[in-house]
């Protein structure tokens, strides 16, 4: 009865579980297909590498210009990178294994927001950088338009930092409306990481959205990567990988 009553060991924070290792599909597809794509066909630069924590749980939130920003982003920050995606995508021969390896979670068609915050949840909690784009759709203009609070909630309901990202120029590459690819050069900006909502609360949410926001809007407003820029320094005052 001792025994029985014996209180069981609270779990770890999200934050201190140790980050899924990248596994072997996901290295072949990041060097052999998306290091080439990204690096040499569209000229693919990055800055602020030194501001991703390597290690524990993040919400890594991007601008949308186009369906090349998932493996970008993932292949940009060095590290997997979660997004969701339909689950029909993941009985595809072949398709639906890679996506998996990657970190891709499957949404059923019709799922309500709510089902789709619990499973971005659950990857938080499993130590991913879990990746949201702010706006939910492509914009045409590339830019942070009309961001939505999903992303904010997900860091709150976590416990665990937003990393704001800019893709810039994939809106020009690839955007809404295109039939083909442009081969224009396509940066990616790394912002400074946000301290999580201090709660759930609406006005709360709001906040750290719109911090997002002006973060990922005035990165992009920097333009395109000069080779002076791409110095690894870590810049002073970034957070550590937990709140």
């Amino acid at each position: 009865m001792k025994g029985l009553l014996r209180r069981r060991k609270p779990a770890d924070p999200p934050a201190l579980i140790r980050t899924p290792r990248p596994s072997l599909t996901y290295r072949l597809i990041s060097y052999l297909l998306v290091f080439p794509v990204f690096r040499l066909l569209f000229r693919g630069r990055t800055a602020g590498n030194a501001n991703v924590p390597m290690e524990g749980a993040l919400v890594v939130v991007a601008n949308h210009g186009s369906h090349l920003d998932p493996p970008l982003l993932g292949h940009a920050l060095g590290r997997p990178v979660a997004f969701m995606a339909k689950a029909e995508l993941f009985r595809v021969p072949i398709l639906g294994p890679i996506i998996r390896a990657c970190g891709a979670y499957p949404v059923s068609r019709g799922a309500s927001d709510r089902e789709a915050i619990r499973t971005a949840t659950d990857r938080l909690l499993e130590g991913w950088a879990t990746g949201v784009f702010i706006d939910g759709t492509r914009q045409s203009n590339g830019r942070v338009n009309d961001p939505q609070a999903g992303a904010a909630l997900l860091a709150a309901r976590a416990g665990v930092p937003l990393l704001p990202v800019a893709i810039i120029n994939s809106h020009r590459a690839l955007g809404p409306g295109q039939a083909g690819a442009r081969l224009v050069p396509i940066h990616i900006r790394i912002g400074t990481p946000i301290p999580p909502p201090a709660s759930r609360r609406r006005p709360d949410l709001d906040a750290a959205t719109a911090a997002c926001q002006a973060q990922i809007n005035a990165l992009l407003d920097q333009g395109l990567i000069s080779r002076r820029q791409l110095g690894p320094a870590r810049e002073a005052g970034v957070l550590p990988p937990s709140p």
